[in-house]
């Protein structure tokens, strides 16, 4: 039986506006594919519209809650009060999902977002077949889909397709702020090479299961608590600080993971979930089991979404860490800490309660007097000429970089920054060079902390 239908939550709100404009306007030239959308972020791609992308969207997934719920989501961002959006999703929920979708074609980008088990098999066929693939991370969750991913990227360039993660973080404004500060030699002077015990640049993330995603308490399918599909934290998360770290000690130098890269020590740990928990952020009644192995008493939930890695890059000595603990303290979210340690002045990103759980950058020089602050002065003109409204406050340490409203976009909203770059990427046919190897250059980062620490632990 033919299971492709259009969803019947979008025809009477969409329908006439878009044979309007389908007369009116000649076809789009990005025609986006959702491929199994286990994960929200497959929605948030989709909370804006984009020029030259068409509304039509087609997906391809398993029947079951997980598509259901990238549906509802679709249609809370196609029905909201301000800026509707205006997709139209059609969907084929098929036992043959994939091979239909590579069939098919009927797209040009296929989005890639959920269960992380055949992620990496999902991103190499995708490739084969002709798509251009925008992928969350993280793109490979071991060392064995490490390998399958280099020979993606190769496959990607043989093809003259396009292979991107979705890295929001760098649409951070502390963050970018923190790398616009670090190119400072005035302000930072160069960065240090630091040591394992205290590494130059630290990265620390903490997140939570319960949490709040467009306004909602988010809904988890429960394979996200399984380590084997969803990926342990070490090579989760971490992707997003490990990139961090590149990007901004590193900016557009090209790596080489082969020999820029030396992983020294890594470390994994487990979270314990209640049943109550887990019943609560997934609507379940009772454990899936497929987690029996990982459960204490029947009744704990253990889960390995924690890990922290110590390694040099290029010399100098990084070191991320990810936690995830169950639900935030009142008022609170997941949160960020980094620090950038110069020859002049430390960076450093807070996030706690003393910042009232708002990200907040500040410059602590290693040598604070009067030549030092009027050099500094001098040049926050220049970091003002690119951000406008951006200023200085005396801190304890030195000075908080006070940041205007403005610019703080939210997490959501960098989806839509990371879809815009990666369709101006499309539209060009290419990618800046330093891009395809220092992913490859990420990947192995993690996958290989995760060897590491697996051998550390006895596993």
């Amino acid at each position: 039986m033919k299971k492709l239908f259009i969803a019947s939550s979008f025809i009477f709100l969409t329908a006439l506006g878009c044979l309007a404009q389908t007369a009116t306007k000649p076809s789009a030239s990005v025609r986006l594919v959702t491929l199994d959308p286990g994960h929200f972020h497959a929605a948030l791609v989709q909370k804006s519209m984009y020029p030259n992308v068409d509304p039509r969207v087609r997906v391809y997934a398993p029947a079951g809650p997980d598509v259901q719920l990238h549906l509802d989501r679709i249609a809370a961002y196609n029905t909201r009060a301000e800026s509707p959006t205006r997709w139209q999703e059609q969907v084929y929920t098929g036992p043959d999902f994939f091979q239909k979708m590579l069939a098919e074609k009927a797209g040009n980008v296929v989005v890639i977002a959920g269960n992380n088990q055949k992620k990496t098999e999902y991103i190499a066929g995708a490739l084969q077949a002709g798509f251009n693939v925008l992928a969350d991370k993280p793109m490979a969750i071991n060392g064995k889909e490490f390998k399958t991913l280099e020979t993606a990227f190769a496959t990607a360039q043989q093809k003259n397709l396009l292979l991107y993660d979705i890295m929001t973080e760098r649409f951070e404004i502390t963050t970018v702020l923190q790398k616009e500060l670090s190119r400072l030699p005035q302000v930072f002077g160069t960065l240090e090479k630091g040591t394992p015990e205290n590494p130059a640049v630290t990265k620390e993330s903490v997140h939570y299961f319960y949490k709040y995603v467009s306004g909602n308490v988010l809904t988890r399918p429960p394979w996200f608590m399984d380590v084997r599909q969803e990926g342990e934290g070490i090579v989760d998360v971490t992707t997003h600080l490990v990139d961090l770290v590149q990007w901004e000690c590193f900016p557009g130098r090209v790596l080489d993971y082969k020999k820029d890269i030396q992983v020294l020590a890594a470390k994994r740990w487990t979270t314990d979930m209640s049943l109550g928990q887990f019943n609560t952020i997934t609507k379940l009644n009772g454990f899936p089991g497929y987690l029996k192995r990982d459960l204490a008493n029947d009744t704990l939930l253990k889960v390995y979404s924690n890990g922290s890695i110590t390694y040099k890059l290029l010399g100098v000595h990084a070191k991320v860490a990810v936690t995830w603990a169950y639900k935030a303290p009142e008022g609170a979210g997941d949160t960020h800490y980094s620090i950038m340690r110069g020859t002049k002045a430390n960076l450093v990103i807070r996030q706690g309660a003393e910042q009232q759980y708002k990200t907040a950058l500040y410059v602590e020089p290693t040598v604070n007097n009067l030549a030092y602050e009027t050099a500094l002065q001098n040049e926050l003109l220049k970091l003002q000429a690119k951000y406008p409204g951006v200023a200085l406050k005396k801190s304890a340490k030195g000075w908080e970089v006070l940041i205007p409203d403005s610019y703080r976009e939210g997490h959501e909203a960098h989806f839509a920054r990371v879809t815009q770059q990666f369709l101006e990427y499309l539209q060009k046919g290419n990618m800046p060079k330093w891009e395809v190897p220092n992913m490859l250059a990420k990947y192995y980062t993690t996958t290989k902390a995760l060897e590491l620490a697996s051998q550390s632990s006895g596993e």
